[in-house]
């Protein structure tokens, strides 16, 4: 099912909406079911900006995937807790932990995990270091202030993560959330950039006394650090610069196999069997940065499966348009469209008043007298027994909201809705003109977060289904 038949755009939706719908064709329909059935996809990745529900996507994928029979490990980037308590988890760390209630007898599981960017980047050291240069490496600070914090680690480190998981075959299918980065394109450039780093003339200058070793490389190293305190240890102090010469001598033999995994991982992406989802609001700014990574995708010759489109909405009376909901409220607003009485314009007045026909009702000398219903309460007012007006205080409050005034303003929430509706239907149609190629599925946006199980298991059916229908939330 595609949002433009689920929004309403064949419907009468408002003028906006047919417009924008009438000269752009319909995205191609994102089957997740058949993508997750997929043997030959182990990898599946869910990008895009901050903010649009990637982790909420990945999670919903990684329970559907489990419950149709497949070994599944999500790893998530996010260190918010909600993953963790929406899969009944305590906690989530750096070892994939098995989520209860989840897979089918003998064949499906669901295992998940967060990346903690600093013990992974310990375990590359300890597994690529012998004993002592990796206690070195650890204690060093300039390491640990690179492993806790260093712009692109975090990228870096999850496609290290990805890496390793993949290499250990313990499960049929890996779903990544990506990191919350400013852009959703560091995660492809991570690799590159810490290449960057690792190539700089500053590394290289630091790494030529532990290559050339000896009385030589003392000399040189000598010369090096002198020639650096005139310079860059005024700005950064020259222990700060003692502390990365004795890391860059301990991580030598290392940085080779940094970059050598790095590629690796990066040709693992490129490989058929990845998949990456691109997740989006139906909002500018995030279909901006999605066109953006579908044409880095394409660059990098990587495998795009489809965009998520999250949190769309809709209606149930998508055939009344803002227009003529607006246009009713209006009507029943306006003076003259209702019964009018004394004093109170737009009110209708209560059936049982004498503008309206009925009978009289005071106490004064030969007035009708309403009969009480047998069952009324001696303690109610008189004028509630009677289907009066309330008595107390004197007659209707001004303020009293009668049917119409309702009716007029569920009507003008009804037009806000189709406003919205509208808006995103031009928005997806601006970027389907851009990339008519790219698959969608569309997910109705819920009326609250997403915090158990039942609820990532709404959000796989409606990824699945492409439920993003005209009765949206």
């Amino acid at each position: 099912m595609t949002a433009d038949a689920d929004t309403g755009t064949e419907t009468d939706t408002g003028a906006d909406t047919e417009d924008a719908a009438a000269g752009t064709a319909a995205s191609p329909a994102l089957d997740t079911d058949a993508l997750l059935d997929d043997p030959d996809i182990r990898i599946v990745v869910c990008c895009g900006s901050g903010g649009v529900g990637k982790t909420t996507t990945a999670a919903a994928l990684g329970v559907r995937a489990a419950e149709r029979g497949r070994k599944v490990v999500v790893l998530t980037i996010d260190p918010a807790r909600r993953l963790a308590q929406s899969m009944g988890i305590d906690s989530l760390d750096n070892i994939p932990r098995r989520v209860e209630g989840v897979g089918t007898p003998g064949s499906g599981e669901l295992h998940a995990m967060m990346l903690d960017m600093k013990r992974t980047f310990d375990e590359i050291v300890e597994a690529h270091a012998d004993g002592e240069r990796a206690r070195a490496i650890l204690e060093n600070p300039f390491y640990q202030s690179l492993s806790a914090g260093f712009a692109g680690t975090q990228e870096y480190m999850a496609m290290e993560k990805l890496g390793q998981l993949r290499a250990r075959d313990t499960w049929d299918l890996i779903v990544v959330d990506t990191p919350p980065s400013r852009s959703a394109l560091d995660f492809l450039d991570a690799p590159k950039r810490l290449g960057s780093f690792l190539d700089g003339k500053f590394i290289k200058l630091l790494m030529a006394p532990a290559k050339m070793g000896g009385r030589a490389g003392m000399k040189f190293l000598n010369v090096g650090m002198s020639m650096m305190t005139g310079t860059l240890g005024k700005l950064l102090g020259g222990q700060f610069l003692r502390d990365v010469q004795t890391f860059v001598a301990a991580m030598d033999t290392m940085f080779g196999g940094f970059r050598t995994r790095a590629d690796a991982t990066y040709k693992l992406l490129q490989a058929p069997g990845t998949a990456f989802l691109v997740v989006a609001t139906p909002e500018r700014d995030a279909l901006r940065e999605a066109a953006y990574f579908v044409e880095r995708l394409a660059a990098e010759d990587m495998p795009l499966a489809g965009l998520v489109l999250n949190r769309v909405h809709g209606s149930d009376a998508a055939r009344l348009s803002a227009e003529r909901a607006l246009a009713a409220a209006e009507n029943l607003e306006a003076d003259g469209i209702v019964d009018q009485g004394a004093g109170k314009a737009g009110l209708r007045e209560p059936a049982d008043s004498p503008a309206a026909g009925s009978a009289p009702t005071t106490d004064a000398p030969g007035a009708a007298t309403p009969e009480q219903p047998e069952h009324a309460s001696e303690h109610e007012p008189a004028g509630a027994r009677a289907g009066e007006a309330p008595a107390a205080e004197g007659d209707t409050p001004a303020d009293a909201v009668t049917v119409e005034q309702l009716t007029a303003g569920l009507l003008r929430l009804h037009a806000e809705r189709m406003q919205v509706v509208a808006r995103e239907q031009r928005t997806r149609d601006r970027f389907t003109a851009l990339h008519p190629e790219v698959a969608v599925t569309a997910v109705a946006a819920l009326p609250g977060d997403v915090h158990d199980l039942a609820g990532l298991r709404a959000i796989g059916d409606r990824l699945a289904t492409g439920s993003a229908s005209a009765g949206a939330a």
